[in-house]
């Protein structure tokens, strides 16, 4: 049941239980296009990485994480600092129940105080499940790549969404890091 998920910021004894979620991605699926398995230490510096500047988000229900969704830099120029790429997983049978969309709004919510306008969702195609999933969060397909990812012995197709989440006003306030919200925790209480 949805409503008694909890939203909360990742911790680094997590590591463990995200890197189990991720897993099946990567060895048995081109959700990813990595290839690898990363090492706990690999995928814990990913984290830490991102916690300098951007939400990264889990799902608890009944003490055992469901998913976690992050943002990340859409590009290394300061011209994108209102814009982020969004990244989401959830595990294998949790998929379908309301988790993934809890973590994005959460994400959302957090991102906005940040003063992120732009969200980008890259995926693989074809993904019907992913593709449905970002169109129901109001995200829209604004380009599509051929044969530009393989694995499994396969050529996959890469997509890009979009979804705006504020305005774009012509003198936008700054990009806050994560680090320097004050109580964004709170944020989390209603999602």
């Amino acid at each position: 049941m949805q409503s008694d998920i909890t939203i909360r910021i990742a911790r680094e004894s997590d590591t463990e239980e995200l890197l189990a979620i991720y897993a099946p991605y990567v060895s048995e699926t081109a959700i990813t296009f990595e290839y690898t398995v990363p090492t706990i230490e690999e995928f814990s510096e990913r984290m830490r990485k991102t916690l300098t500047k951007y939400p990264y988000l889990v799902a608890v229900q009944d003490q055992k994480i469901l998913g976690y969704a992050y943002a990340s830099e859409f590009k290394n120029r300061a011209a994108y600092d209102w814009a982020v790429e969004t990244t989401i997983y959830v595990k294998q049978d949790s998929r379908k129940s309301g988790v993934g969309k809890k973590l994005y709004q959460a994400l959302e919510e957090v991102l906005k105080q940040q003063h992120i306008c732009n969200l980008y969702a890259c995926i693989a195609y074809p993904n019907p499940g992913s593709i449905g999933f970002h169109e129901h969060l109001g995200y829209q397909t604004i380009g599509h790549f051929s044969k530009c990812g393989y694995k499994f012995e396969t050529w996959y197709d890469m997509i890009w969404m979009e979804k705006m989440i504020s305005e774009h006003d012509l003198y936008p306030e700054p990009f806050k890091p994560i680090t320097e919200l004050r109580e964004w925790e709170a944020l989390l209480e209603n999602c």
